[in-house]
């Protein structure tokens, strides 16, 4: 059976399909009273931006899936976001520890006031892994786009400057976690939150950088 990995590299270099798309990227639903939903058009916007420039064939319908269900692991890459309470039970906890080992990669990012929910719900399912920040010479700030001073700053928040968590499993990003940053906003409709342009773009072109970084690790 072929792993999430390579079905990945498969969808983001084939560019002749007789669908109309040929994969998505999928939003997390949890429990725990936390909005999930938060920002309903920036996953639709992020897949027009990477097919637009990087040359991907993302539905911008995209689906949600829970983490508790088999459905996960049809998904090379999956977005958690949300400001409140995250609660993964044992099962949940279990099934997206193997989705993560099978290949898949989770983004997380905080919508302001997810850290204090977000990272002990993560220490449930890697419990020998502490979220690290990742420096800016890491190769997810170095795709089709270059930051080479890691996050852009998309909202306020807490007036801290934007950092970049992951876990690594075996030499292998299976999670990013975005802080004080809030990628999701900036990719969401301009009417929303009305951010300036350019603020759109850097959110848009890092998120860009999350696919192809997602859909073509090794």
């Amino acid at each position: 059976m072929r792993s999430l990995i390579t079905l990945s590299i498969i969808l983001f270099t084939s560019l002749n399909f007789s669908e109309p798309y040929s994969t998505q990227i999928a939003l997390l639903k949890y429990n725990g009273g936390g909005d999930w939903y938060a920002n309903p058009t920036s996953l639709k916007n992020l897949a027009h931006f990477c097919n637009d420039n990087l040359g991907t064939n993302i539905d911008p319908d995209y689906p949600t899936v829970e983490v508790g269900s088999f459905d996960l692991f049809n998904y090379s890459f999956v977005h958690m976001t949300g400001h409140g309470n995250v609660i993964f039970n044992d099962a949940e906890a279990e099934n997206l520890r193997n989705y993560l080992l099978a290949g898949g990669f989770l983004h997380i990012d905080d919508n302001y006031g997810l850290d204090p929910f977000v990272r002990p719900s993560m220490k449930k399912v890697f419990p020998e892994l502490d979220f690290v920040e990742l420096p800016f010479s890491h190769e997810i700030y170095d795709q089709f786009f270059v930051f080479k001073s890691g996050l852009p700053k998309i909202h306020k928040h807490d007036d801290k400057p934007p950092q970049g968590f992951g876990l690594i499993h075996e030499g292998r990003l299976v999670c990013f976690y975005t802080y004080e940053c809030d990628l999701g906003d900036g990719w969401e409709d301009r009417a929303v939150h009305k951010d300036p342009p350019e603020i759109r773009q850097a959110a848009l072109k890092m998120g860009a950088n999350l696919i192809q970084y997602a859909f073509t690790q090794q």
